[in-house]
C-alpha cells in the first residue's frame, strides 16, 4: 500500500506542509535548504506532528533562519528538549542566500516554508519559495477557478 500523497515520492514524504502558501502567495522560484536541528527535534518532526503554516525564513547575518516553526517537544526527551518555536538556521549556499535576501530587500518578497521532509538519505529538509503576496481580489479569483475545476470535474465524471 502507498502511504504518499500525490505528487511525492514514497522516500521525501512530507512531514509538514504550508497548504495556504499558494493561496496567499504567488510563488515564483523554489529552493531546497537544509535545517540545522537538535536530536529532539529530529524524532519529533519523524513523529509528524510538526507545522510551518505561520512560518517565515528571513535573513540575519548573512545567514537564512526559519522562524515561526513549530516543532513539539519530544516526549520521551525528559529534560533535553529543544524548544518549539525557537529559530532554526537553514543550510544553503551563500550566493542562494544573497539572491534571496535581495529579492525579499528589492522586490518586497517574502520567503515562505513550503514543505519540511526527510529525503532518501533521512536528511531533513525544507523547500522554500520565493513570494509575492496575493492582493484579496487574486484570491477570490483563484478560489473561483479552483471551484470551477471541481464542478468540471464532476460533470465529467458524471456524464462518463
Amino acid at each position: 500500500m502507498n502511504t504518499a500523497k500525490k505528487g511525492h515520492d514514497p522516500k521525501t514524504r512530507p512531514v509538514a506542509e504550508n497548504r495556504k502558501a499558494r493561496f496567499n502567495y504567488e510563488i515564483g522560484d523554489t529552493f531546497e535548504a537544509g535545517i540545522q536541528l537538535h536530536g529532539t527535534e529530529v524524532k519529533s518532526l519523524r513523529q509528524g506532528r510538526s507545522n510551518i503554516s505561520e512560518a517565515y525564513a528571513a535573513e540575519y547575518g548573512g545567514e537564512l533562519y526559519l522562524y515561526n516553526a513549530y516543532i513539539p517537544e519530544y516526549l520521551q526527551a525528559n529534560r533535553f528538549n529543544h524548544e518549539t518555536r525557537r529559530p532554526r538556521k537553514l543550510l544553503m549556499h551563500k550566493r542562494e542566500i544573497a539572491r534571496l535576501a535581495s529579492a525579499v530587500q528589492k522586490d518586497g518578497m517574502t520567503i515562505v516554508p513550503l514543505r519540511v521532509f526527510f529525503n532518501a538519505r533521512g536528511i531533513a529538509k525544507v523547500y522554500l519559495g520565493l513570494g509575492k503576496g496575493k492582493k484579496t481580489h487574486d484570491k477570490r479569483e483563484t478560489q473561483k477557478e479552483r471551484s470551477w475545476n471541481r464542478e468540471k470535474a464532476r460533470l465529467l465524471r458524471d456524464k462518463g
